[in-house]
């Protein structure tokens, strides 16, 4: 068996207000914007990413069966300070954690951060 599959995509966050969701991960988190595209029936394929990152995360309506908001995204992003990415996003009045958890010398610093439907996001430090 041949395996076709090359490389992730996207990843999707279910949203319900993609003007909203589109200000805040460009604006408050500073991801650059990949597509805006129509699609479906009225819906538009929204595409966000880091400068330079392979795998956008597409901003996009719910499925047929799916629920827009409150979700644990499993996506984390990475951030050479976590100690100024952290100040800086609670300075723009991003939903953030307290503080910066630190898990001991195998687990890096990170936080999580929620956009404005409540979906969570995490932030890790990397170099």
């Amino acid at each position: 068996m041949s395996n076709r599959i090359s490389k992730i995509a996207n990843v999707i966050i279910p949203v319900s207000d993609q003007d909203r969701a589109l200000q805040f991960y460009t604006e408050a988190l500073g991801l650059e914007k990949r597509a805006d595209a129509p699609f479906g029936d009225g819906n538009r394929w929204i595409e966000v990413a880091p400068a330079g990152a392979d795998t956008p995360i597409a901003i996009c309506p719910p499925g047929p069966d799916g629920t827009a908001g409150g979700k644990d995204t499993g996506i984390s992003l990475q951030t050479d300070d976590i100690e100024a990415s952290h100040a800086e996003l609670k300075d723009r009045g991003v939903d953030v954690d307290t503080e910066v958890s630190r898990f001991g010398d195998a687990v890096p610093p990170l936080f999580w951060l929620r956009d404005p439907e409540g979906n969570t996001l995490m932030m890790v430090e990397g170099s």
